[in-house]
């Protein structure tokens, strides 16, 4: 075959019986609205509500944010460093988002699975895919102990005022390993892993992926990320209340507060049509 009958053929596109270009490999047919001819327009907009719920979980870094605040030095203003932290963590969430979500739809459409890394069909490369749970491994074991350190706390700090006497909620073991130095408390120690255990095997046993992170973000994005902030801006600035400034305020409260509601009931909706199917540490296909 020469050089031209090749060209020639990379540019026709192959048909099917009914003359329609013959699709190969993996990828599904997507369109600028999303769904499928398979989807109806109700189930498309609930889909669409259950990504925002998880984007929205993104956003629950805000109930943190004091506590990286307290760590740093006051050598340059805290706020003025929480402000730079704050805008290049948003740019960098909204672009791997974006990236995750554009690409994930345009490989498979509307059957993308809700978690790619161990969708239910078996992806290639195989060692990229595992390489790539790896990564999520690591990202979340540090993640999950930053994100969790105000339950601890809370939790801590309430058994101490409780139970101010006993040794096994007050009492530090001091530990030396090497030249580093550090305290051990029996109830951390006991408390904190039998909660990792616990909300691992739940994690395990439960697995309604998306709708589940949906349900936490609509549940905490609104009174964490939108709500206080609003109202401490507010009181911080000292904003007339009746101003155009506090009606674009209570507006975008208002507004949020709809898309959590709209969200938290697309996360229901959707973890009650996940347990017609489910079986303990599996679905049934």
């Amino acid at each position: 075959m020469d050089v031209e009958s090749v060209a020639a053929t990379l540019r026709t596109p192959e048909l099917d019986d009914d003359g329609r270009i013959k699709r190969t490999g993996e990828g599904k047919s997507t369109s600028l609205l999303g769904g499928s001819e398979d989807q109806s327009g109700a189930d498309r907009v609930w889909n669409m509500l259950v990504a925002l719920g998880n984007v929205a979980l993104a956003s629950a870094f805000a109930q943190i944010l004091f506590d990286i605040q307290d760590t740093l030095e006051s050598s340059k203003p805290e706020n003025e460093e929480m402000k730079k932290a704050t805008k290049i963590g948003l740019f960098t969430m909204v672009v791997f988002f974006l990236l995750c979500a554009c690409t994930g739809y345009a490989a498979f459409g509307a059957e993308t699975a809700g978690n790619i890394l161990t969708g239910p069909k078996p992806l290639k490369p195989f060692w990229l895919m595992y390489l790539g749970n790896v990564f999520i491994v690591v990202h979340l074991v540090g993640a999950y102990q930053v994100i969790m350190q105000p339950v601890y706390r809370g939790v801590e700090t309430f058994a101490a005022k409780t139970w101010p006497s006993s040794s096994f909620v007050t009492r530090e073991y001091p530990l030396r390993i090497a030249k580093i130095t550090f305290s051990v408390n029996m109830l951390r120690l006991v408390w904190r892993t039998l909660f990792v255990v616990v909300a691992t095997v739940l994690a395990m046993a439960m697995p309604f992926f998306n709708d589940m992170l949906a349900l936490l973000g609509a549940l905490g994005f609104w009174p964490l990320v939108v709500y206080f902030p609003v109202e401490m801006s507010i009181v911080n600035l000292k904003t007339k209340k009746g101003s155009l400034r506090w009606f674009g305020l209570q507006l975008l409260s208002l507004l949020c507060l709809l898309v959590s509601v709209a969200t938290a009931c697309a996360a229901v909706r959707g973890l009650s049509r996940g347990l017609a199917k489910y079986k303990p540490f599996m679905y049934k296909e």
